[in-house]
């Protein structure tokens, strides 16, 4: 549907829901070029200059996706915008009581406040549901977002949750070897997450004076993420290195939602 658009995405060959194939539905992409940024090891060549064209791209790809009319691209059913944010609420809620097995200072607090101040949608968009940087592929000659990858969770909603959860993406707990961001967006030349704002405003003309509702939605979301992978950890269900330090994510995350909530931005 967005490849006739501005918005770069992968070329879809064929979608296959007969399971007998591999077990399951599958489709099969094009590959494209360029790398999904997630550490600064990957990073040698960006430059200050380089990093701050990148960040101008990223949030105007975002705008681009969020200008396309869902019927103009036969996605005018995508979705339910109407009720998006409550329902998005209640849902991640639900999954927090999933994985509820410790105390968690302020995340009720956050949860209780989101759920009863859920502003008014004043948009309806596409939106992708899980908009950051390793979520797209660049390139570094030339300089582009070659592909936005990961689209499990677009659908019809408030372009602003899209907004809020990159600017938590970017913005993170502000600690070295932040999980959140991979600290990439800290390097010398990024925008900061308010110019990241600024700019989309600029770019679609999009009141964002209510953003800090938004934000904290974002924070929310991926505390019950991160607490989530803790709880399946501590059962034993998820291993791997690294998912036992996250659980320490879960408390800071709410802070910064907290914070958020109560932030006019």
């Amino acid at each position: 549907a967005l490849e006739s658009t501005s918005v770069p995405v992968p070329h879809a060959h064929q979608l296959v829901e007969d399971t007998s194939v591999i077990g399951a539905p599958f489709y099969l992409m094009s590959e494209m070029p360029g790398a999904a940024l997630r550490e600064r090891k990957q990073c040698p060549w960006l430059n200050s200059e380089k990093a701050t064209v990148l960040s101008r791209k990223l949030v105007d790809v975002l705008a681009d996706l969020h200008s396309v009319a869902p019927d103009a691209v036969g996605l005018g059913d995508f979705g339910r915008p109407e009720g998006f944010l409550a329902r998005q609420v209640k849902r991640w809620g639900k999954q927090l009581d999933a994985s509820r097995s410790r105390d968690l200072p302020g995340i009720d607090e956050l949860r209780a406040k989101l759920a009863d101040t859920v502003p008014d949608s004043k948009r309806v968009a596409i939106i992708h549901g899980d908009y950051r940087l390793d979520n797209a592929l660049v390139t570094d000659s030339p300089l582009r977002i070659s592909a936005v990858l990961d689209w499990e969770m677009a659908t019809l909603g408030d372009p602003l949750a899209d907004l809020g959860l990159l600017y938590v993406y970017w913005q993170g707990l502000g600690v070295d070897n932040d999980p959140i961001t991979g600290s990439v967006p800290s390097m010398p030349g990024f925008l900061s997450a308010d110019e990241l704002v600024a700019r989309y405003t600029a770019r679609t003309g999009t009141d964002t004076s209510g953003l800090g509702w938004y934000i904290a939605f974002g924070y929310f979301k991926l505390a019950v993420i991160v607490e989530g992978i803790h709880f399946r950890f501590a059962s034993g269900k998820t291993v791997g290195a690294g998912f036992e330090k996250l659980g320490a994510f879960t408390v800071p995350l709410v802070r910064q939602g907290l914070a958020a909530a109560h932030k006019e931005l």
